[in-house]
């Protein structure tokens, strides 16, 4: 396809364009409102095959505004009946304020964009600082947005307090950074088996056959073999908040949490199919 004809088809004129469309947006073929949200999108760029593509990215719907918190390690939690519970206990700094709300009209989706732990002015980059002194707030490290089906009671500037949001007993999922393992062989990353080891033993750790041999002659995508291990981010679902201390200003929740003390985390209402969560 020669280059004329790409420009023509990626960048078309206004009036080849019926609907309104974000501003970062350049192809025809999203001109209308997809089926799906889109949070972030990347230039179309040609290769040397004359090829492009667009990476899009698609942000799900969160069953209700959360905030951002600071792991502080694990203990055990004495129920009053005695039962002992492992728990979480996650701390707040300084933050967790709302610094800009998205609505469908501008951004083609609502949410709310929420600022966390307060940080030096030299920290920041200049858009960063102009972002966050167009709202009016503090310099913050962390900027995570909550995709919701209503933007009713929110504005800028406006603090999120955990215990306003939740109550002992509530259900939430909490999203982190597990803690990186490094390069790690089959037994450990995949829970291999191991081989004999006896002395005549060939094959004590080893991976093993990876494939066959002249058909199909590759290793299928997807093999699991060694490499690196952790320092991905993940969701826990449905996690029970046992304790909300106002005074330490600490909340415990039961089980273990992404990451290791220090770690960012992100605690959002858990996601109930049908109760708050539409089925479709």
């Amino acid at each position: 396809m020669p280059l004329s004809a790409i420009n023509q088809f990626c960048y078309p004129t206004p009036s080849l364009v019926k609907t309104k469309t974000p501003a970062s947006l350049k192809c025809s073929f999203l001109s209308k409102s997809p089926p799906f949200p889109l949070t972030k999108t990347t230039p179309l760029t040609l290769n040397r095959n004359r090829k492009f593509s667009l990476s899009i990215v698609a942000m799900s719907m969160e069953a209700g505004v959360g905030v951002m918190g600071t792991k502080l390690g694990m203990m055990t939690y004495f129920e009053p009946n005695g039962k002992v519970v492992p728990v979480t206990v996650v701390g707040f700094r300084e933050g967790n304020i709302v610094t800009q709300i998205k609505t469908d009209a501008t951004d083609g989706y609502d949410a709310v964009q929420v600022g966390y732990r307060r940080v030096r002015d030299k920290k920041l980059t200049k858009p960063e600082m102009g972002h966050l002194e167009k709202a009016g707030v503090i310099p913050m490290r962390h900027l995570q947005e909550f995709r919701l089906q209503g933007l009713d009671g929110f504005e800028i500037g406006q603090k999120l307090l955990f215990e306003e949001l939740f109550k002992e007993g509530d259900l939430v999922d909490v999203s982190g950074t597990t803690i990186g393992k490094g390069f790690q062989g089959g037994i450990k990353r995949h829970n291999f088996k191991r081989g004999p080891m006896s002395h005549g033993s060939k094959s004590h750790r080893a991976l093993g056959s990876i494939g066959a041999g002249t058909t199909p002659g590759r290793v299928y995508k997807g093999k699991k073999m060694p490499g690196r291990m952790g320092g991905t981010k993940t969701k826990i679902r449905k996690l029970k908040i046992v304790k909300i201390d106002n005074d330490l200003r600490v909340v415990m929740i039961k089980g273990a949490l992404p990451g290791k003390p220090g770690n960012l985390l992100r605690i959002a209402p858990a996601k109930i199919v049908g109760k708050n969560i539409p089925k479709s």
